[in-house]
C-alpha cells in the first residue's frame, strides 16, 4: 500500500515530491509510534488500579521506633479544632507509604499514626507505592485525603485517589472506600472558586521520571497530558473531571502547582521548575492558560506554599529571607504576606533557619491562627515540624503573638536509630565471638586497630575496608531529591 502510494506521487509530482512525501510519511510513522499504546508495558502497571486498603489500626509496626524517613505532605484543621498531619515514610521512592496522625491540643502533642496507606505487595512483579498526597477540609466540614498509587517510583501513569471522612473529629474516624479520580498525583489542596466549583491541581509527570523497564515504553498515549493539570468538581466532590489544557512549564520538576483565585476572577497558577518558580494565568476558570513565564518570586527547585487567608491577604511560604531571594539550599523557610494579589510581599517570619527544611503546607483556623508543617532532614532525622503563628507575627518578623510557636514536633522517625543500634549489637556479638576464638588459640585480645574502629556498646566495631573509623555506614539507597 505504501509502495503504490509512492508510485502515484512519483508519477504525478516527480522525484522531489516523492522525497518530501517519504520524509513526511516517516515523520508521521515515528510520531504515531511514539504515541501508540504499548499494551504489554501498560498491563505491567495494572496493579496500581486496584483500590488500596486504608489501614485504620496500624499497630506498632508503624510506630516511630520502626519508621525511617519523613517527607511532609500536608496539614489540616477540622471544624471542631482537631489538627491532622500527613507525611510519607519508608523512602522517597518505590518503598514509600503515607501516614496520618492527629492532635487534639493545637499541635502540642500528636498521636501515633491513625491511618496508613501502604500498598506494597510482595507477590507483585514490581513494587507498588504511595508517594504523593495531601489532606483537605472541604466547605461541608469533611476531611479528604488525596494520595497517589503507582508501580515502582513512577510507572508513567500513576493515579490520583481520594477518600473522605464525614466526621474527622470522631474518636474513631471512618473513611470511605478510596476511589480513583484520574491519573498523576495531587500534592496540593483544592481551591473553592467563588462560583462554587472545586479545582484540584494534579500533575502527570514527564517521561524523564519513568526510569525502569518495561514502563519506559508505557502510556505514550498520555504524553499530551504530561504537565500541570486541573480536575474540577461541580457537585461538591461527588464526581471529578479533567478541565482545560495542560500547562507545560519549561524544565518541569514534578510541577507541584498551586492555584489562587484573584480579586478580578482570574486564576494564578504557580509551579516548581528546575529553574525557579514559574507562573501562568487563566481568565476562564482554568479552561485555557497563558504562556508560562518566570514568576517575580525567586525560589530554588523546591516546593512552595501559597494560599488566601481569611483576611483576604495572601500567605507565601518559601525558601529565602526575601521574596526576591533564592538560597543555594533548602534553608531559611520563611513566611510572607501580600495585600495586593501577589504583586509585592511584606514582612518575613523565619519559620526555620535549618539547611534541610522543605515541603511546606499550611492551613488556617477561624480565629486566624496559621499552621504550617514541613520536614526537617528527612533522611537523617526524619522529622515533621509545625510552626504556629498569626499574620501579625509575619509582619513583625518574630513569633510574638500569644499562641505563636516555632518548630513544634509532629513526628520523628526513630527506626534509623533502632537499626543502627541493632547493627552495633550484632557487630559487638561477632567481635566477642572472634575474641573468644583468639583466646582459645592463645591470641588473647589480638585485635588490630586497622581491623576494628572505635567502641560502640562496649565493643570495638568492625569497619569495612576503605571506610575510616567513626564514619557512619550508608543506611540504604539514595533516592531522587523530591
Amino acid at each position: 500500500m505504501v509502495l503504490s502510494y509512492f508510485l502515484r506521487v512519483l508519477l504525478r509530482f516527480g522525484t522531489a515530491s516523492l522525497l518530501a512525501a517519504t520524509l513526511s510519511a516517516a515523520e508521521a510513522d515515528a510520531s504515531a509510534a511514539r504515541a501508540s499504546p504499548n499494551p504489554a508495558a501498560n498491563r505491567a502497571a495494572d496493579p496500581a488500579l486496584i483500590p488500596p486498603v486504608l489501614n485504620t489500626r496500624p499497630g506498632v509496626h508503624y510506630a516511630a521506633g520502626h519508621r525511617e524517613f519523613a517527607l511532609n505532605q500536608g496539614v489540616e484543621r477540622t471544624p471542631r479544632g482537631r489538627l491532622w498531619s500527613c507525611w510519607i515514610s519508608g523512602e522517597d521512592g518505590e518503598g514509600g507509604y503515607m501516614l496520618l496522625a492527629s492532635s487534639d491540643d493545637d499541635g502540642v502533642t500528636w498521636s501515633e499514626p491513625r491511618l496508613v496507606i501502604h500498598p506494597h505487595d510482595a507477590s507483585l512483579s514490581f513494587p507498588r507505592r504511595t508517594l504523593v498526597g495531601n489532606i483537605w477540609t472541604d466547605p461541608l466540614g469533611r476531611l479528604w485525603i488525596f494520595f497517589d498509587q503507582s508501580m515502582i517510583n513512577f510507572d508513567g501513569r500513576a493515579g490520583t485517589w481520594a477518600a473522605v471522612c464525614e466526621d474527622p473529629d470522631a474518636a474513631e474516624p471512618r473513611w470511605s472506600e478510596p476511589r480513583r479520580l484520574w491519573h498523576g498525583c495531587a500534592l496540593n489542596k483544592p481551591v473553592v472558586l467563588r462560583n462554587g466549583e472545586w479545582l484540584l491541581p494534579v500533575s502527570l509527570w514527564d517521561r524523564v521520571k519513568i526510569r525502569e523497564m518495561p514502563f519506559r515504553d508505557a502510556f505514550k498515549e498520555l504524553d499530551a497530558l504530561r504537565g500541570a493539570n486541573l480536575l474540577v468538581s461541580l457537585d461538591q466532590g461527588l464526581t471529578w473531571s479533567h478541565r482545560g489544557a495542560t500547562v507545560k512549564f519549561p524544565n518541569p520538576d514534578y510541577d507541584e502547582h498551586m492555584l489562587i483565585e484573584r480579586s478580578d476572577g482570574s486564576l494564578w497558577m504557580t509551579a516548581r521548575t528546575k529553574d525557579s518558580m514559574w507562573e501562568s494565568f487563566s481568565r476562564d476558570n482554568g479552561r485555557t492558560w497563558s504562556a508560562p513565564r518566570p514568576a517575580a518570586i525567586a525560589h530554588r527547585n523546591a516546593r512552595h506554599f501559597i494560599r488566601r487567608l481569611h483576611s483576604g491577604n495572601l500567605l507565601l511560604v518559601k525558601h529565602g529571607l526575601g521574596a526576591d531571594v533564592a538560597p543555594n539550599s533548602r534553608s531559611d523557610l520563611t513566611a510572607f504576606l501580600s495585600d495586593d494579589e501577589g504583586v509585592s510581599w511584606k514582612g518575613g517570619l523565619l519559620l526555620d533557619a535549618g539547611v534541610s527544611v522543605s515541603y511546606p503546607d499550611g492551613t488556617q483556623a477561624p480565629d486566624g491562627t496559621i499552621y504550617v508543617t514541613y520536614d526537617n532532614e528527612r533522611s537523617r532525622k526524619g522529622e515533621v515540624l509545625l510552626a504556629r503563628f498569626a499574620e501579625s507575627d509575619v509582619l513583625a518578623g518574630r513569633f510574638t503573638s500569644t499562641r505563636a510557636s516555632p518548630r513544634m514536633l509532629v513526628s520523628r522517625a526513630l527506626g534509623m536509630n533502632v537499626k543502627q543500634q541493632e547493627a552495633s549489637r550484632a557487630r559487638g556479638a561477632f567481635l566477642q565471638k572472634q575474641r573468644a576464638e583468639h583466646e582459645v588459640q592463645g591470641k588473647r585480645g589480638a585485635v588490630s586497630p586497622a581491623e576494628f574502629g572505635e567502641h560502640a556498646g562496649g565493643h570495638a566495631v568492625p569497619q569495612p575496608k576503605g571506610k575510616p573509623a567513626n564514619q557512619p555506614l550508608p543506611t540504604g539507597p539514595v533516592k531522587r531529591a523530591n
